[in-house]
């Protein structure tokens, strides 16, 4: 299963289309805006939320609330095209008053990506590199989430971190269970602890006083899993590659880690790897602890599966930095749109799409694709096979 996206954040609209989906998969509509009104939430989010009420247009490939194996198309229109079709047109010449955009911001692609392709207006870059563009990867993750969840598979996120202020957890890769969804999403910023949330929230305050951005951490956490999914043989299998490769995918995404993460260099391996122990009760092997977060040898575990991501502060800065005038040479302050202050939750909510799609995928090699009676089948024949061989 994999997705592709067309669209610009000041475009008519942004399409997504998934490929390799199953027949029969249950679809629903309510569900994919459910996440994507998710994605917009969020303390310090900026303006253009106040403009978007994302909703998804599902074109093709569902009917009657079901897949019918063919590619799924879906649209997300951007209501702010109404004030950008004269310097958005895809037809006709420029206006002689275009404004261009000539003043690149540090962090974000504007410059590589002028250079690169050789324009002279930054607005080719950023409309495509803007964190817009998530809205249509949410929509298409809403068809790998719905495939995970009739399988029993359950993905969810939590911010842990932003800017200074951090949630303390104790062994939070064996514990992550014990958080609610309510916890989660009645918090301002995603945080189940009510005091760090406070916390967080007073350091976007602070961000928001001093015309700065805040970047920050969250755990995407996923339950359910089956053990062996994934692959050892071939690199580009394992999970910890797909599921790598996939948050990286995210522009602001500066790190990753999978259960204890680069802690794991300091500590002996008596003190990083998890032991095996077999419950004969439901006649299927366990770790006594989830140091690897999941995954061992690029494949699941069985154990709740616990990814950290970090962002990056925003590039767009309301006392914007210094950079180089792209017409004079001079030196200039970078550019301002319209902003966040912080998008870390919001952030998550992505994050968890990308996660969705490639556990989706490792479960689609491994028990088929074409539909979900043979995919289920398939899993329930796995899942007696284990049993035998853990008694």
């Amino acid at each position: 299963m994999r997705y592709y996206t067309a669209g610009e954040s000041h475009g008519q609209g942004l399409v997504a289309i998934v490929e390799d989906v199953p027949a029969g998969l249950k679809i629903s509509e309510e569900q994919i805006n459910v996440d994507l009104a998710r994605r917009q939430a969020g303390y310090g989010r900026g303006g253009r939320m106040k403009i978007e009420h994302d909703t998804v247009q599902v074109i093709s490939g569902v009917r009657f609330g079901r897949t019918i194996g063919s590619p799924v198309a879906m649209l997300v229109a951007n209501r702010d095209w109404a004030n950008w079709t004269d310097r958005m047109a895809p037809f006709g010449e420029p206006s002689l008053d275009l404004v261009r955009e000539v003043t690149p911001r540090p962090g974000h692609a504007d410059l590589v990506g002028a250079l690169k392709t050789n324009t002279d207006d930054c607005r080719n870059i950023l409309e495509r590199s803007s964190a817009r563009t998530t809205a249509p990867r949410v929509a298409a993750a809403g068809i790998a989430r719905e495939f995970l969840a009739d399988l029993g598979v359950e993905i969810f996120s939590y911010v842990t971190g932003i800017g200074s202020a951090v949630m303390r957890e104790d062994d939070p890769f064996m514990n992550v269970s014990r958080y609610t969804p309510l916890e989660i999403e009645t918090s301002e910023v995603r945080c189940p602890d009510a005091e760090a949330s406070e916390a967080m929230k007073r350091e976007i305050d602070r961000a928001i006083k001093d015309k700065d951005s805040l970047g920050g951490t969250f755990h995407v956490i996923v339950r359910g899993l089956l053990p062996g999914v994934g692959g050892y043989a071939v690199p580009t299998e394992r999970l910890t590659s797909t599921i790598g490769g996939a948050l990286f995918s995210i522009p602001a995404i500066k790190g990753v880690e999978f259960g204890m993460g680069f802690e794991a260099a300091r500590k002996p391996g008596s003190q990083v790897h998890d032991p095996i122990l077999l419950d004969r009760t439901k006649a299927e092997f366990t770790r006594a602890s989830n140091n690897a977060g999941g995954l061992e040898g690029g494949m699941t575990t069985g154990m709740p599966l616990v990814v950290t991501a970090a962002m990056k502060p925003i590039p767009t800065l309301m006392q914007p930095l210094q950079t180089v005038n792209l017409d004079t040479l001079e030196v200039a302050q970078a550019s301002k749109e319209r902003s966040d202050v912080c998008a870390v939750p919001a952030c998550a909510v992505v994050a968890e799409g990308e996660v969705a799609f490639a556990i989706a995928d490792a479960y689609m090699r491994k028990f088929g694709s074409d539909n979900m009676a043979d995919i289920k089948a398939a899993i329930k024949a796995y899942k007696q096979r284990l049993n035998t061989v853990s008694r």
